[in-house]
């Protein structure tokens, strides 16, 4: 998945599509290429690595034509490669898609067509598509589409080409964005606003379930059942920059109201039909394999640190497995005892932390077998572990993780429950429960977010103070620490958090009159105890926001709850306002939100 644009209509197509890959740049990708009909019939040209690569491809080697679809890549199946580029064809190369998002059942569409004679030459699931629409054709490409989508799974937005129509581009959206643009003599479609901002700026935006039949002179809207439908016309009026971060501020922000859909994306694929087991195909560890762990190290940077102490958590509860965790910059220097039977699972958004790779390769040479959580298709890490688990969080800007963070924590919560069916360590009625839960979770954090705005009121008055404190207990306290990281890393106020159990011990002494406490206090079996604590810093002047279950009474100088959901789940929705306090508290501050001082995204040195 990444960036798709498409044209059709009576100017060369090869540089309308390349100029707006370029305006999805800002998106991240791996690859890059377009389709186009020319004299010659339909022709693909791609290639590995940014889009100046595919440029120089085509220089002396054009492809002259006025229908095309273009796309960039961020690997999801298959490493970053030449053949795993978009766009797809079939065998006869008379077909071709470029495809968002994840189509689950793949594979067996594969095995299907592989029986009929079809074959398939990159690992991707969007290779799968090009095959099926072609399977489907009798001679309408609009017909053929609608068949082959109803038979996938998953998350898609499609162009599609056929050399039999080249008057027709279809698109198509299910639960993956796409728009359509509306020219004079010409249209458009794009997976984003800014690939095709330059040409107009009146576009219909599909909802899930609907396709365009594109051609020079019409848009034609129907759902993908069939039914004609008719949309109002959107006239954008932001400017490109805006654009980019789909009107949002800043691409954190854009990334916060982002994270249902990588909740979602992440899930997708890895619950059975049936929802009662975790399907996690992705793994190559057997049933034997797995009952001879008898340790499991969790290593890790930063914000993925952070969501590394929740999986010990959750690990130890569900599969019963002792679990440590470390910081990877410290991993190797400290002689860790790491054994065949040692599983170690490093975690890194870009797949490129320089500390948590180095950290991989110890525990290689050591004996160990290592299981990446990564985002990054075809990064260092995935290439390099044993097993790789990708989250689905898509392309990550600002320099703040949030979304990735939080994709992490799913990723966990799945391979947990997956070791506990396996070892039999929880009843399938039981984790059959947990999953149902898991996915109300992504609108469970659509409704925190509907509350924003009371969050930015809260923020604004903390960013008047130079010091701040987080207490939670349990998960709480995991949450805790990454919530006041990232108070740090972009607001440059000083806080610190607590085990609130551990106040006593010493940090008292730092709680004075009107000093902000953020209290999170969401497992229920820790909240008598986490009361307690609260009452001491309030006792001594503290200002407390408490963080809590909706139902929850507690007395606080100021109060959010949260949708109720499993003590092990309540990370991926309590984390949710401590990001936007971070994002609201930096901004009243006047800095930079999504590039803060000192800091890069990809840390990719010692």
């Amino acid at each position: 998945m990444c960036g798709i644009v498409g044209y059709i209509g009576k100017r060369d197509s090869q540089q309308i599509l390349i100029d707006g890959l370029k305006k999805l740049e800002y998106r991240g990708y791996d690859s890059a290429g377009i389709a186009v009909f020319t004299h010659n019939g339909l022709e693909v040209r791609k290639s590995k690595g940014r889009l100046a690569v595919l440029e120089e491809k085509l220089i002396g080697d054009a492809l002259h034509g006025s229908v095309g679809i273009g796309h960039t890549r961020w690997a999801t199946h298959g490493k970053p490669s030449d053949e795993n580029s978009h766009p797809h064809t079939d065998n006869t190369h008379k077909f071709s898609v470029v495809h968002n998002g994840i189509i689950e059942n793949y594979l067996d569409l594969k095995d299907e067509l592989v029986a009929k004679g079809h074959h398939f030459l990159s690992e991707t699931d969007t290779e799968v598509i090009s095959h099926l629409v072609a399977d489907e054709y009798d001679g309408d490409i609009v017909q053929a589409v609608q068949r082959a989508v109803k038979r996938m799974r998953g998350a898609f937005a499609l162009g599609v080409l056929t050399e039999f129509e080249p008057d027709r581009l279809v698109a198509v959206r299910y639960a993956s964005p796409l728009v359509i643009g509306i020219g004079e003599g010409e249209n458009f479609i794009g997976s984003d606003i800014p690939a095709i901002l330059e040409h107009t700026r009146n576009v219909y935006i599909l909802d899930d379930g609907e396709m365009a039949i594109l051609t020079n002179h019409s848009v034609e809207l129907r759902t993908i059942n069939g039914e004609i439908i008719s949309k109002e016309i959107f006239h954008v009026d932001w400017d490109l920059v805006t654009a980019e971060k789909a009107g949002f501020d800043h691409f954190m922000l854009k990334e916060i109201y982002e994270q249902p859909k990588a909740y979602r994306d992440t899930m997708m694929g890895r619950i059975s039909a049936d929802g009662r087991s975790v399907e996690l195909k992705e793994i190559g560890m057997t049933p034997e394999q797995i009952r001879s762990i008898r340790n499991i190290q969790i290593v890790a940077c930063g914000t993925a640190y952070h969501a590394g102490m929740v999986g010990k958590t959750i690990i130890e509860s569900l599969a019963r497995i002792p679990v440590e965790i470390d910081v990877a910059s410290e991993y190797r220097y400290r002689s860790p005892i790491i054994t065949p039977e040692t599983l170690v699972i490093v975690v890194s958004q870009s797949g490129e932390t320089a500390d948590t790779l180095a950290a991989l390769r110890e525990a290689k040479r050591c004996g160990a077998r290592v299981l990446a959580i990564t985002n990054v298709v075809g990064s260092s890490v995935s290439r390099e572990a044993n097993d790789v688990i990708i989250t689905q969080a898509g392309p990550e800007i600002a320099v703040a993780s949030t979304k990735a963070y939080t994709s992490q924590l799913i990723a966990f919560m799945l391979y947990g429950l997956f070791l506990a069916d396996t070892l039999a360590t929880r009843e399938k009625d039981w984790i059959a429960d947990v999953l149902a839960s898991m996915q109300k979770l992504p609108d469970q954090v659509e409704m925190i977010l509907e509350r924003a705005q009371v969050l930015k009121q809260v923020a604004e008055s903390l960013a008047k103070h130079n010091n701040l404190f987080f207490i939670g207990r349990g998960v709480d306290f995991a949450v805790a620490q990454e919530g006041s990281l990232k108070l740090k890393e972009i607001s440059y106020i000083h806080s610190e958090a607590y085990p609130a159990g551990e106040l006593k011990h010493g940090t008292l002494a730092l709680i004075e009159e009107g000093i902000p406490v953020v209290a999170l206090i969401t497992q229920e079996d820790l909240y008598e105890k986490t009361l307690s604590n609260i009452k001491e810093v309030k006792a001594r002047g503290a200002h407390v926001l408490g963080l809590v279950n909706e139902g929850s009474e507690v007395e606080v100088d100021e109060l959010f709850a949260i949708p109720c959901t499993l003590p092990l789940l309540s990370p991926a929705l309590s984390v949710v306002p401590l990001q936007l306090l971070a994002y609201y508290a930096s901004l009243a501050r006047g800095n930079d939100v999504d590039k803060p001082r000192n800091l890069a995204k990809s840390v990719t040195v010692e």
